[in-house]
């Protein structure tokens, strides 16, 4: 789902006289109020993050940082950590 932000068309609450966000679904209509004050608000075109595919979690970082350990296959039945705090060798045997 993603989040849209919205601001006052004039002078508004604290909330809605600085931008302010939510978490819509996309087929959810765009906020006409302020949720807290009433005032009437539009919403703001921003750019969005735009992440593709699953790259981004794979780096060796974010493998290391979530708790994991990475290995890659050296030979047959034999994997070599690249990352992690796990045993520096698997095999087979």
């Amino acid at each position: 789902m993603p989040i849209y932000e919205y601001t006052a068309d004039n002078n508004g609450c604290e909330l809605c006289a600085a931008r302010f966000d939510r978490l819509q679904k996309i087929a959810d209509p765009a906020l006409t109020t302020c949720p807290q004050c009433g005032n009437p608000v539009h919403r703001v075109i921003s750019a969005p993050q735009v992440i593709s595919g699953q790259a981004h979690t794979l780096k060796e970082g974010n493998i290391a940082k979530s708790g994991f350990t990475q290995y890659k296959r050296a030979g047959s039945g034999v994997y070599e950590k690249t990352v992690g705090k796990g045993p520096d060798f698997i095999s087979d045997s």
